[in-house]
């Protein structure tokens, strides 16, 4: 007799239906797999049996059973394919009496016939609501995380022989019911607040015109000059993610396993700050199966890269792609795949490498050649994705005796009513922010009066700035126009624009 039972594989950020299909026949006995399954799912030829004959079910070791996992030159991995699995040589042997085709089922078994918590389920959830299935079975644990979906019948499942029990209406399992206040919840855990910062209101306005535009930003400066509290500073500025941001994030943490059962959906946009020792995987992602990086953990968040210029050169030459486009794409022999990665990124790096070049207090201990190679290790094409430069020098001890003059609720208020304007402009274009217009848009948008042409013509030509130097310019100024309330872009907006290029420019 031959069974199909329905699950689902998560394939970089979406769903793929999995047709397990499950035939029970005289012949050599045992539990046989095809259909690409990796190491784990292969193993789940001994979990299955035990968890299916600990749960009081009759398992067939005296039969031939195949299971092929459809389609079979897609590559399966994980245990989640342990239910779905079980569920099929139990409907084979009739021990299942129900209607399987609109049900997705999900989930890896323990020995006793429990169910363990998995990763990855927000997006089945989604696929499996959007591909019109009525009933998606998961583990009781992951429930809050498919619960935030609307439009389909969540089935929190503890046991196997709970899930065979509803199954064949001997009892119930009462569907999940999300519940609606955590859409509505706003989370801020240990966010910086601009008032805590002494000083640097150059660099703070730098900050502002990043998260007002998302725009990434660098700042140099000595050791201890507050580089590293202005950047974690930087989310307490952004205005909240909506519920559709949420979800891209959520789906992302959900896929690299990093979801916590108490947070099922992101609701405070990500920071992330990965050490600088970091390979090239940890940083755009990878692996043999291809999993988020941090540049995909920041999607709609700060990526701050602390001491930019001791991370590896391929490190940072693998940013090109993601600064460029907001994603990044993993190449591997199954197939390419590709993760959002659309983040303000925060750099931040000493001078030189002793940190004290050009400080009014300290002598630079480096020789020229030192600091030569210290900045050969950032390429230019990477500077110039970087659309503000700005100096954080060290505080005199009278500002340091002050308190910031700003919170980040007065700043937060001021970028929400730039990105509010953004959000206006660009509904027909489909994006969101200033930094995400392309060359057209910016021809279309940013029109110049001639004053500000002739402004920027002499800067183009003084600096030797390249194409993308004068569009990212462009963009800056919009977002300064943008935080003035102006329609349109001034000399002066131009004026503040040129002041965050890069000295080497």
């Amino acid at each position: 007799m031959l069974t199909t039972v329905f699950s689902c594989a998560v394939i970089g950020l979406d769903g793929e239906r999995i047709s397990i299909e499950v035939d029970v026949s005289n012949g050599y006995p045992g539990l046989i797999i095809v259909g690409l399954p990796d190491k784990t799912v292969d193993e789940s030829r001994q979990r299955i049996p035990t968890s299916v004959r600990n749960s009081g079910f009759e398992y067939p070791f005296s039969k031939k059973i195949v299971v092929n996992l459809a389609p079979a030159d897609l590559r399966k991995e994980g245990a989640s394919f342990d239910l779905p699995i079980a569920v099929g040589i139990l409907a084979t042997t009739m021990q299942v009496n129900s209607d399987l085709s609109k049900s997705i089922f999900i989930g890896e078994l323990a020995l006793d016939g429990s169910l363990r918590h998995g990763r990855g389920i927000l997006p089945v959830a989604l696929w499996a609501r959007d591909n019109k299935y009525l009933n998606l079975y998961i583990p009781k644990s992951n429930a809050h995380e498919a619960g935030v979906i609307d439009g389909i019948n969540i089935i929190p499942v503890q046991t196997l022989k709970e899930l065979v029990s509803h199954l064949n209406a001997q009892m119930i399992i009462p569907s999940f019911v999300s519940g609606r206040e955590i859409k509505e919840k706003r989370v801020i855990i240990n966010e910086v607040d601009f008032s805590q910062v002494s000083g640097q209101e150059h660099a703070k306005r730098a900050l502002e015109i990043a998260a007002s535009g998302n725009h990434n930003i660098a700042m140099a400066g000595p050791p201890g000059s507050g580089k590293t509290l202005l950047s974690n500073a930087v989310c307490s500025i952004l205005p909240r993610m909506t519920f559709e941001e949420q979800l891209e994030v959520t789906k992302i943490y959900s896929i690299a396993g990093m979801l916590s059962q108490d947070t099922p959906l992101m609701l405070s946009r990500p920071f992330r700050s990965p050490h600088h020792t970091a390979s090239g995987i940890a940083i755009v992602g990878g692996g043999a199966f291809p999993r988020p990086g941090e540049i995909s953990l920041a999607h709609r968040g700060v990526l701050f890269l602390d001491e930019f210029a001791e991370f590896s050169r391929s490190v940072l030459e693998n940013l090109r792609q993601p600064l460029e486009d907001g994603k990044i794409t993993v190449s591997r022999a199954q197939g390419s795949f590709t993760f959002p990665a659309r983040f303000i990124m925060v750099a931040s790096f000493n001078p030189c490498p002793c940190g004290y070049l050009g400080d009014s207090e300290r002598t630079c201990v480096c020789t020229q050649s030192q600091i030569v190679r210290y900045r050969n290790k950032i390429s230019g094409p990477i500077l110039d994705r970087i659309d503000l430069h700005v100096e954080v020098p060290r505080l005199k001890f009278e500002k340091l005796e002050h308190q910031g003059a700003e919170s980040s609720e007065q700043i937060r208020s001021r970028v929400n009513m730039a990105r509010k304007k953004q959000e206006s402009r660009f509904a027909k274009y489909g994006i969101l922010n200033n930094s995400e217009m392309n060359s057209q848009m910016v021809r279309d948008i940013c029109v110049l009066d001639n004053d500000s042409r002739n402004l920027i013509r002499q800067a183009v030509n003084t600096l030797h700035l390249s194409a993308r130097s004068f569009h990212r310019i462009l963009k800056v100024s919009r977002t300064i126009a943008d935080l003035a309330g102006e329609d349109n872009i001034t000399q002066i907006h131009i004026a503040e624009a040129l002041q965050y290029r890069p000295k080497e420019d």
